[in-house]
């Protein structure tokens, strides 16, 4: 992935639900009594009023005033306003009670009798019946085979019947007023009925990843108002490849895991570090997206981070205990080692002068993950023309693309390693006009069976000339593949060529990347007729399909 500085200016308060160490804090039973004094150890719903030092505060978000971190409402303005009416929640008035007991006089009740009554309910209301063509948003309620069901994101084609516990379909109830059969008491014989078997979905669902840049943003933007319900994955960029990061330290600035928010960022003026307030604030955010649906990975390197000798001081658990306390999903490895030379064999002889670099980072982080039982995915940022130039395969230089330096470099690593992988984000772009994404991603395909993730580079961005279109034109998304010709393949790279290329050449499980979720904010606008984040992400999202609403933005947020 490319790195680029830029600018903006953080969110003012917290927009997410506080979650403690990756766990969700429960609300508190009942209402806070109005105008309790403040003390740490109680859960505080929203819109609670409290006082506090001879003032009362109101409580913007629910959260727990966890003991020892001092969120007293004059400290933490994220999670208190100045002010409230006491008289915001009622005071229930006390009954005097006598101090002097009353004899009671046991009064014998003879047991009558009840004869249970059938109570019938009352017919629930049925909807419009469900359609296999029919489009439907979150929220919308259907009715198949007299049960109803509510679609929990946009969905089309997917049968309510076979949603289950975690589909698209949310189950409510039976509806048409049918009359219950008395049941008479005893055995029954019951025929067995016919059970029609239901073909399996895929393998899973398809991806839609983002890459989130850090600098020159803040920790309160990566919340699920900014981020589409569509994104499957954020990759939070970039964790330093050699950070030092102690376990329970939450030491998530810059100097340390290596994110540039702006809260933990270098500064001409010294280094930034996160306060405990920040720091939770930051796991809560992540924890609220896992919440929504949404993974977020830490994605370890990056250009800038790639170009030195970090990767030689590559340590597994620091970054396992890393993506643990940061409640993240899994890690990804965006290894762009640009000193890596290969010889261009056949596939038996085939090898670059770096393959044990990679081989160890992938497989002591495997190890780590899984003697740790830390229960984290793996995922790697396959470079655009990394399994090229194999000698006998369709991908050998001269068939396709010549002269790309890092022909190759993923090559050994993926063919010895992807059970290690569980899928792969291919930067399908900045190869130049003779790369062409689709052979690309049929280079990896050959060697790889997990899922992959198809990647668009959003303009102004755009190394190699190539700059991302919304569609083709009329340009036939399968023409001119590995015809040798080396053709300029420049009119490919658009997001409907590559939907329709993925939808009907890929696997059920393949999906799409994009980098990156801020390039309109932290870059100017994107020139006539290129794809923005918002035109590609709901494009994808309504022709590949994905879950969730494909009528979400990514908000237009302010710069610096």
């Amino acid at each position: 992935m490319q790195r680029k500085q830029l600018t903006r200016r953080p969110a003012s308060w917290l927009t997410a639900a506080l979650i403690a160490g990756g766990a969700y804090a429960l609300p508190m039973a009942g209402a806070q009594a109005a105008c309790a004094t403040w003390a740490e150890g109680v859960t505080y719903a929203a819109g609670t009023v409290v006082s506090y030092n001879g003032a009362s505060y109101t409580a913007l978000v629910t959260h727990t005033a966890y003991v020892g971190t001092n969120w007293n409402p004059a400290a933490t303005p994220t999670l208190w306003s100045a002010g409230g009416s006491c008289g915001n929640t009622p005071t229930a008035t006390p009954t005097p009670v006598s101090n002097t007991p009353t004899p009671v006089t046991p009064v014998p009740v003879t047991p009558v009798p009840v004869t249970p009554v059938p109570v019938t309910p009352p017919p629930s209301t049925c909807y419009a019946t469900w359609t296999s063509g029919g489009v439907y948003t979150g929220g919308t309620r259907v009715t198949h085979n007299g049960v109803n069901y509510e679609a929990r994101w946009w969905t089309q084609g997917d049968n309510p019947a076979q949603s289950g516990d975690w589909g698209p379909w949310k189950k409510l109830d039976n509806c048409g007023g049918n009359t219950p059969t008395p049941v008479t008491p005893g055995p029954t014989p019951v025929s067995p009925t016919p059970v029609t078997p239901v073909t399996p979905s895929p393998s899973g669902p398809r991806m839609y990843v983002g890459y989130a840049s850090s600098w020159n943003t803040s920790l309160y933007d990566l919340s699920t108002t900014n981020i589409p319900s569509y994104f499957t994955h954020v990759n939070l960029a970039f964790v330093r490849p050699d950070t030092k990061y102690v376990k329970g330290s939450y030491a998530f600035d810059q100097e340390i895991a290596g994110f540039e928010f702006a809260e933990g960022a270098a500064t001409p003026n010294g280094q930034k570090k996160f306060t405990a307030q920040q720091s939770q604030d930051l796991r809560n955010n992540i924890a609220a997206l896992k919440a929504r649906g949404t993974k977020v990975f830490i994605s370890v390197g990056g250009w800038s981070y790639s170009q030195g000798s970090q990767w030689n001081s590559f340590n597994a658990p620091h970054i396992v205990d890393l993506a643990v306390d940061l409640g993240a999903s899994g890690v990804d490895i965006d290894w762009e080692s640009s000193g890596s030379n290969c010889n261009k064999g056949d596939a038996a002889s085939f090898s670059c002068s770096k393959d044990g670099e990679i081989a160890n980072i992938i497989s002591s982080l495997y190890n780590e993950i899984h003697n740790r039982n830390a229960g984290l995915k793996i995922s790697i940022a396959g470079w655009s023309t990394g399994a090229y130039y194999v000698k006998g395969t369709p991908f050998e230089e001269g068939k396709v693309q010549w002269g790309s330096p890092f022909g190759g470099t993923m090559y050994s690593v993926v063919k010895n390693h992807g059970s290690k992988i569980d899928f792969i984000n291919l930067m399908s772009y900045d190869g130049g006009d003779y790369y062409d994404p689709r052979e690309g991603y049929e280079s990896y395909k050959a060697i790889y069976n997990g899922p992959i993730n198809m990647g668009m580079e959003i303009a102004p961005e755009g190394s190699g000339s190539a700059m991302l279109r919304l569609n083709d034109g009329g340009v036939a998304y399968d023409a001119e593949l590995l015809t040798g010709q080396n053709n300029v393949a420049t009119p490919y790279y658009n997001v409907e060529t590559l939907v329709k290329y993925i939808k009907n050449k890929g696997r059920p499980n393949d999906g799409f990347m994009i980098w990156q979720i801020w390039k309109q904010r932290v870059h100017q606008a994107a020139p006539a007729g290129a794809a923005t984040e918002n035109s590609a992400g709901r494009f994808v999202c309504q022709n590949l399909p994905l879950s969730g609403n494909c009528s979400d933005v990514i908000p237009v947020l302010p710069k610096l």
